[in-house]
């Protein structure tokens, strides 16, 4: 018997390590079979397994061709394994048709650290200077920084120094927001030099300094009223209401104040008076008619002074007319007249204001609105109607509380005319006749109709005769004789050679009569 050999084994693909490549632990297996050698044949030497090589199954297999099957080529799609270097970490590939691991995130990127912006102090205080100067204090004045910064401005710190020294000291304990300040309790003659510093949370501004030290002295000045612009004239208020007055005024040291009415210091259980060292109050809580009238104010300092008047005029409605009284009405007209009140409201009377209302309607239209005058006359009135009339007063404060109304009434009534014609005297028209346009001369031709032409006048209206060579012309066919407005007219028709002649037109009326006469001439057809 020949022995069998197995079949040669396929390499296994390597395996594909997570993190690192591990090799396979080798085998040792080692299949011995006894191969029987051939009749006439030298015996084979016998070949170790390869490594790796299955073992050869126990069972029978059919005899092996004599040369041995070649190992088929593996297939395409497979992809060979990739060399790594040992220790280096190889990710596995995924195989044909498996779903793809799914991509890891992007780890974020760290956020950047902001530096918060460093705060500015504010800027320096601006326009510093001296506004007053006693002879133990002085006041000072600035106008604030431009810029204050994000913090805010906490408020400013007033710093003083005499004059040869260079201790500074602040004056203030805290910081104030108010650009005004008076530095109390300095002797007189000393020289301060003083600077002020504006202060928010991010710091100290740069100070304003003046550049001159102040001299602490006491400086005289001669009183003096500052009379306000609207003060120098009339002041005028209404009853009930408040006058509250301030009038400044200037003088050092501290000037004396004094207020009068005619000469008598005022009531002050109605006058409220408040003095400062700047200016005056004058004030009346609710002003009455009795509180009218001039007041003086005196401003004195050792002697000297200075004196300004106060003109008050506590006014109210004026009072109505008196005697309103209906004069006449004649026509479409009525004339009213009256008195001025008797009570003018502490103030001039500006006018009269004059309404009427008719019985019918009942109700008020104003005929004038200010009337100047005691009197008036209202026309254009209704024929038919009957009106009552009513006057107001009219000062400053306005119209009178109540009107005078006129006792009686006026009734327009229709007026009764008689037509009586105008006598016009008669006239004498009796005229004789007078002929204003003569006959003139003329000639035709046989067989065309011709026409004579006259105008007379006269009254009665006289009757026209027309003669031929001294002959009346009667009802004869041939001829037509016409008169229209004086105008007089005599129509020849076709007239013939026998036609020709002397032709008179004669006026005749019972005053007297008139002729005039032309010459005709018939010529033969040419």
């Amino acid at each position: 018997m020949t022995g069998k050999t197995a079949p040669p084994a396929k390499k296994p693909a390597p395996a594909v390590a997570k993190k690192k490549a591990v090799p396979a632990p080798k085998e040792e297996t080692a299949s011995k079979e006894e191969a029987a050698p051939k009749e006439g044949a030298a015996p084979k030497e016998e070949k170790a397994p390869k490594e790796g090589a299955a073992p050869a199954p126990a069972t029978e297999e059919p005899p092996a061709p004599e040369h041995p099957l070649e190992q088929p080529p593996a297939p395409k799609d497979e992809s060979a394994p990739i060399p790594t270097e040992a220790g280096a970490e190889v990710t596995p590939v995924p195989a044909e048709g498996s779903p793809a691991p799914p991509a890891e995130p992007p780890a974020p990127a760290p956020e950047p650290i902001l530096e918060k912006p460093k705060e500015e102090p504010p800027s320096c205080p601006l326009s510093l200077a001296v506004e007053e100067v006693s002879e133990n204090s002085f006041t000072l004045t600035w106008k604030a920084p431009e810029q204050m910064g994000r913090a805010g401005l906490d408020g400013y710190v007033v710093e003083i120094c005499k004059d040869g020294s260079s201790d500074w000291k602040a004056v203030n304990q805290e910081p104030f927001l108010s650009t005004r300040y008076t530095v109390p309790n300095l002797s007189s003659g000393d020289k301060i030099h003083v600077r002020v510093t504006a202060v928010s949370a991010s710091g100290a501004s740069v100070p304003a300094t003046l550049e001159q030290p102040v001299l602490i002295r006491e400086i005289l000045q001669l009183p003096k009223i500052r009379m306000p612009r609207h003060l120098r004239e009339t002041y005028i208020r209404r009853v009930g209401d408040a006058v509250n007055i301030m009038i400044p005024f200037q003088g050092k040291p501290q000037p004396e104040v004094s207020w009068t009415k005619g000469g008598q210091p005022l009531d002050t259980s109605r006058i409220n008076i408040r003095n400062t060292a700047r200016d005056t109050i004058f004030y009346i809580r609710q002003a009455q008619r009795g509180d009218s009238g001039k007041y003086e104010l005196t401003v004195r300092i050792n002697g000297a002074e200075d004196k300004a008047t106060l003109d008050i005029q506590v006014v109210e409605p004026p009072g109505p007319p008196q005697n309103l009284k209906l004069v006449d009405v004649w026509g479409f007209n009525v004339a009213l007249e009256w008195t001025p009140p008797a009570d003018n409201g502490n103030s001039e009377i500006k006018g009269y204001r004059v309404q009427k209302s008719d019985k019918k309607s009942g109700k008020w239209f104003t005929v004038l609105e200010r009337c100047t005058r005691t009197s008036c006359t209202i026309s254009d009135l209704i024929i038919g109607n009957t009106y009552s009339f009513r006057v107001f007063s009219e000062n400053i404060c306005g119209l009178s509380d109540s009107a005078a109304t006129a006792s009686g009434v006026a009734h327009i009534e229709k007026t009764k005319t008689t037509y009586q014609p105008e006598k016009i005297p008669q006239r004498d028209m009796m005229e004789p006749p007078k002929f204003t346009q003569p006959l003139t001369d003329r000639t035709t031709t046989r067989g065309y109709s011709t026409h004579l032409f006259c105008s007379v006048r006269g009254f009665p209206q006289p009757k026209i005769i027309w003669l031929k060579n001294q002959m009346e012309i009667r009802e004869d066919p041939k001829y037509i004789a016409l008169i229209d407005q004086g105008v007089c007219s005599l129509e020849i028709r076709k007239p013939g050679p026998f036609d020709g002649g002397v032709y008179t037109c004669k006026a005749v009326n019972p005053l007297g009569e008139a002729s005039v006469d032309c010459r005709l001439d018939v010529k033969g057809e040419i």
